[in-house]
């Protein structure tokens, strides 16, 4: 399975910083080390072409010419420097990468990514670009090049399980018949203006695994229900666990593994790509959201086998 990371590209924050960044390559090394089966390669850069299929092109170049206003620098939550704009760009190169892989393969990830606060002209929540809106204009755009004369174009969930909703990429598809935006998250947290999703499912503090997986259950269903998706892009944030200072949830190890599952499984069943990526995750112990990231990877490489066995 195909795996991209762009640890390599250090974000310089100041000390205490809150944003755990150490985590990024905490997680490669497990998975070198403990899910040797994954091919782990450097994230390519995105290029302005594609990240124009979603942000201003103004914003993209304040992002490369470190002309982004003091305020607008605040809002996203890293200062800028020539490694925040390069590593935004390899974020986005990672996810659509996973998503040209999964379309190959079934099932592919990224490291990273799920920078899902992210709106058209700004940033906002440690987010600069959306990797994940972006991967999905730029697959549409694709799949359409690849398909001369269809009339519809690639049909594309955004099944979002971070913690925090995800506001920018809701805004960014709103009124867009060809991509679903599901939502599961803290009622009560970040961000406090929420936007309109297809699919929202608003969760109380200190909701725990059997409420969840309740929620999740019924809104996959009223997905099928509403929506023939071709891909699934996949944010498997790790801030729903218990043990995240930012959560507010109180999902355990096993509850968010039962999570990943269901939701590789509901792709699996219906053959539909799936491209994923890790989204947020604060622990208190940076050692316990790297874990809940590898049990992830771990679940994902269970549902690659399918995926290959079930190859022609």
């Amino acid at each position: 399975m195909d795996a991209y990371y762009a640890d390599e590209f250090v974000l310089p924050l100041p000390e205490g910083h809150r944003f755990p960044m150490a985590k990024y390559r905490l997680l490669r090394d497990r998975i070198a080390e403990e899910l040797p089966e994954t091919r782990l390669h450097v994230a390519p850069t995105a290029e302005d072409e594609e990240l124009a299929r979603v942000h201003l092109p103004e914003y993209i170049a304040a992002i490369a010419q470190g002309t982004l206003a003091p305020a607008a620098q605040r809002e996203i939550g890293f200062p800028w420097s020539e490694a925040m704009a390069e590593l935004a760009r390899r974020s986005v190169g990672a996810t659509l990468a996973a998503a040209r892989s999964a379309l190959r393969h079934g099932l592919a990830g990224n490291l990273a990514g799920g920078t899902h606060h992210a709106y058209a002209g700004k940033g906002s929540g440690f987010c600069v670009f959306n990797d994940v809106a972006v991967a999905a204009r730029c697959m549409q755009a694709e799949w359409a090049q690849a398909h001369p004369g269809r009339a519809q174009p690639l049909q594309v969930a955004v099944i979002d399980l971070d913690v925090h909703q995800g506001n920018g990429t809701a805004h960014i598809f709103q009124g867009d018949a060809s991509v679903f935006t599901l939502s599961l998250h803290g009622e009560r947290n970040f961000p406090f203006r929420k936007e309109d999703s297809d699919l929202d499912v608003p969760l109380p503090d200190g909701c725990g695994d059997a409420q969840y997986l309740d929620a999740l259950e019924h809104a996959l269903q009223t997905l099928e229900q509403r929506f023939e998706p071709g891909l699934v892009l996949y944010l498997a944030g790790a801030d729903p666990h218990e043990g995240d200072r930012l959560g507010r949830l109180a999902l355990s190890y096993d509850g968010l593994e039962a999570r990943d599952r269901s939701v590789f499984d509901w792709a699996w069943q219906r053959r539909v790509p799936l491209a994923f990526s890790m989204a947020g995750g604060y622990g208190h112990d940076i050692a316990t959201t790297v874990q809940a990231q590898l049990n992830t990877w771990r679940v994902a490489l269970q549902y690659h086998c399918r995926w290959q066995n079930a190859a022609p």
